[in-house]
């Protein structure tokens, strides 16, 4: 489909598609990411002469921590360029249903879906005191902080590598979809690293997954991970919701159940209308990106 809708950024992964291997590599860099971003905020705090407050402190943590996979997702690719043909991260495959169509269908069903698995997290155990304080901070602390380390670093940076990286490397490689889908999901919500929050990611990464699958386009997953970080930022600011845990809080049990069973078929109405993108091939419809020998 030609360079149209690409990032330029993305771009220069293009040629690294990682395997069931990479998807270890990555997880491993983000842990030494992790390490780093821990190190970098020690040292604000050192040269502030005081703690930061957390949610300031996020926005240095945060996109450290995915620096060490990018260099070695960049420079694998780098090297791969001239001798193989890669697939681009962001495509444009929206027939019949269109753009902006296919953007209000996602963000819909984004919602819809993190509602009815909000309900799964009611089972949950209550969440330990450290962990609330934790997710308080990226939802309650200052509000234009919260917003850009919720709803825009994490969308982008988790979908790049989420679904632009596993995904789309596991598709490459000619894993089965399903599985490619499942796996994707499930490094999804490792990287969340608790059950409160890795349930949602999981059941949100297939959905992400499968809409990645049939649109190629990561630009949509990342408005689908938007829709769910901003909704949950701007909950917390609404009296109503602000000390909720899950919605269950919030509907007597008879009207919950109603929205659970309302939201599960919106979900299943949402796949559906994907599922109206042909697809092109047995990867899906991820676009391949020549090799630098081939094109010239």
């Amino acid at each position: 489909m030609g360079k149209r809708g690409n990032f330029k950024f993305m771009g220069q992964y293009a040629h690294y598609l990682p395997g069931w291997g990479g998807m270890f590599v990555l997880l491993a860099l983000l842990a030494a990411g992790a390490f780093l971003g821990a190190l970098a905020v020690i040292i604000a705090n050192l040269i502030a002469g005081q703690a930061l407050p957390t949610d300031l402190t996020n926005l240095i943590s945060y996109p450290l921590m995915f620096i060490p996979a990018m260099i070695f997702a960049s420079a694998k690719s780098a090297g791969m360029s001239m001798s193989s043909n890669g697939v681009r991260l962001d495509s444009r495959h929206f027939a019949p249903l269109g753009a902006a169509l296919c953007a209000i269908v996602a963000a819909v069903g984004t919602f819809a879906t993190s509602f009815w698995a909000d309900g799964i997290c009611s089972l949950l155990p209550e969440m330990p005191d450290s962990l609330k304080q934790a997710m308080d901070s990226l939802t309650k602390g200052r509000l234009w902080a919260c917003i850009l380390c919720a709803a825009v670093f994490a969308p982008f940076f988790e979908e790049w590598l989420c679904r632009g990286l596993v995904l789309r490397g596991l598709l490459a490689k000619g894993v089965k979809p399903v599985w490619a889908i499942v796996a994707s999901a499930c490094f999804f919500a490792v990287i969340h690293f608790n059950p409160w929050q890795a349930i949602p990611a999981f059941i949100l990464g297939c959905l992400m997954g499968y809409v990645y699958y049939r649109t190629g386009s990561l630009k949509l997953t990342m408005l689908m991970h938007f829709t769910n970080n901003f909704i949950s930022v701007m909950c917390t600011r609404v009296d109503a919701f602000s000390e909720m845990e899950t919605w269950r809080d919030v509907f007597p049990s008879g009207v919950y159940g109603i929205l659970i069973a309302a939201t599960l078929i919106i979900s299943v109405l949402t796949v559906l209308a994907f599922s109206r993108i042909k697809l092109e091939g047995a990867r899906g419809n991820l676009d391949t990106v020549p090799s630098l020998f081939d094109e010239k």
